[in-house]
């Protein structure tokens, strides 16, 4: 077991051999580390928080109770192989969240990255990739294998079917069922979601130029107004892309989207 010196821990908390605790790391009362658990530097678990199996936690990680980070996945066909979760830095993870590990069927790794904040009760299934700046509002729940691109917005009690892809900067509005791909820079809502035209507010808050916005809602426009077939779209999107580089994001999704776009 490696801990490190600087970090302080509740003694009524359990941190099997093995697990390694980084500098200026806290460790609550009532939290349980397994022994294939990495916790970085300035991480803290405010309390009751269980982090298990093949773990790895970055830096200064805020953690809040009842949190559940590394358990054995729900795939009934999962039988204990050493799969992982990977969590990045900077990340909230609010009081009763649940990130599963991965399965060898899938990637092997569930992954989330930086600067995320997961509100009370979201849920990140196994395999699930989560990028940077990502919100997941209270009792969200990304189904297996599900994609976030950057900046992504879930609203709160929104299911994302598995192995749904959801671009950047999109936000699907609360209470809603996504069960095909979502594009990109798109506000999406109901069940099952359908397009609501461009996140304008978000990108203006991120500093898009109006020259980059107005590339942006011309491409779903090619997408989603002008009656063009997914072909004739991608043609056009792609005349945009040549002068304005944000458009690019519309034609690097679609050539990943397995499930189809919302429409």
């Amino acid at each position: 077991m490696a801990i490190d010196k600087s970090a302080v821990i509740h003694p009524s908390s359990i941190i099997e051999d093995g697990a390694s605790i980084g500098a200026n790391v806290k460790i609550g009362p009532f939290c349980y580390v397994g022994q294939h658990v990495s916790i970085g530097e300035g991480t803290e678990l405010k309390s009751h928080v269980v982090v298990n199996g093949h773990t790895t936690i970055g830096r200064d990680n805020q953690i809040y109770q009842f949190a559940s980070i590394g358990e054995v996945n729900q795939d009934l066909k999962y039988q204990g192989e050493p799969t992982r979760t990977e969590i990045g830095d900077r990340n909230r993870i609010r009081e009763s969240v649940t990130i599963h590990r991965g399965t060898v069927q899938g990637t092997n790794v569930t992954k989330v990255g930086s600067d995320n904040l997961f509100m009370i009760n979201a849920h990140i299934a196994h395999d699930c990739q989560v990028g940077n700046r990502c919100i997941l509002a209270n009792n969200a729940t990304l189904g297996g294998h599900v994609e976030l691109d950057d900046f992504v917005i879930i609203g709160g009690m929104t299911a994302i079917h598995q192995f749904c892809i959801i671009g950047s900067h999109v936000m699907v509005g609360g209470c809603s069922g996504v069960a095909q791909d979502v594009p990109p820079y798109l506000i999406a809502q109901g069940n099952h979601a359908v397009p609501h035209g461009v996140n304008l507010e978000g990108l203006k808050r991120r500093g898009f130029s109006k020259e980059a916005l107005h590339a942006i809602r011309n491409s779903y426009k090619a997408l989603y107004r002008n009656g063009l077939s997914l072909d004739e779209a991608k043609e056009q999107i792609s005349s945009i892309a040549a002068e304005h580089l944000e458009a690019q994001l519309f034609l690097d999704f679609l050539s990943r989207s397995t499930r189809g776009i919302i429409r």
